[in-house]
């Protein structure tokens, strides 16, 4: 595409993904750049489809790291594992309502919490506001994770920690972020489609469906700001804010 109208398009990122890493990947193009700090703002929380394996640890967390120990894994079994997960999401549950800044005593946080709508009033550590396994099979797990402020290296050290607590170790094999806010694997493209027509489909109806979403969770964006909203993914993209799907791993 080249031409007078696409010389100064200017395009931005939402929440990033690193290169070991696939899934939604906000964009924001042109006028859409308005759009990221909300997007920030809000703190919306993201959901990954993160997948581990047992008995070995290495020096990133990762299966493509420096293999610095092998374990055995014969002794863990799914009760045992859901347990250790249940023990993390009650620990990033008080974290939330700690960084809520609002009184867990009260039917405020009672409403918040029941409508999913507790989130930090600022910046805060990473976050786990929903953490469960979806599949055990030794050596290898899954886990579903929702979260806030995360990093994907964060989310790999939770493997690698998941590990440890059950007297064993553990690498993380795949992180696919599923959704981001509003945006989800199904409003993205994936990158064979990442040309003019897919784009303008794509971004129709992309801002309302943003702007409505962020209406009903009574977290409506400053006045004025009207830019339109589109997802795509990483090797799958999302832009103006609009996604694009990522596929490394």
């Amino acid at each position: 595409v080249k031409g007078p109208e696409f010389v100064h398009l200017k395009v931005g990122t939402g929440h990033r993904l690193d290169v070991m890493s696939s899934g939604v990947f906000v964009l924001a193009l042109g006028h859409g750049n308005k759009q990221l700090p909300d997007l920030y703002n809000c703190h919306l929380t993201k959901d990954y489809t993160v997948k581990g394996f047992f008995g070995k640890a290495t020096d990133d967390f990762s299966d493509m790291g420096r293999l610095v120990e092998k374990t055995t894994y014969d002794h863990i079994t799914r009760d045992k594992l859901e347990r250790i997960v249940a023990v993390i999401q009650g620990s990033h549950q008080k974290a939330l309502l700690t960084y809520s800044g609002i009184d867990f005593k009260t039917q405020e946080a009672y409403e918040l919490a029941s409508r999913g709508l507790l989130r930090p009033m600022q910046n805060s550590p990473p976050i786990i506001t929903g953490l469960r396994c979806v599949h055990f099979s030794p050596p290898n797990f899954t886990l579903e994770i929702q979260c806030l402020h995360e990093t994907q290296k964060y989310l790999r050290r939770i493997v690698h920690e998941i590990g440890l607590e059950l007297k064993s170790t553990a690498v993380c094999t795949h992180v696919r972020r599923t959704r981001d806010g509003f945006f989800t694997l199904q409003d993205s493209l994936i990158r064979t489609r990442w040309d003019l027509q897919s784009v303008q489909d794509a971004l129709r109806g992309r801002g309302s469906k943003g702007k409505a979403t962020l209406l009903e969770s009574g977290l409506e964006p400053p006045a004025g700001e009207t830019d339109r909203l589109q997802a795509r993914g990483q090797r799958t993209t999302t832009g103006t804010l609009r996604t694009a799907q990522t596929g490394t791993r």
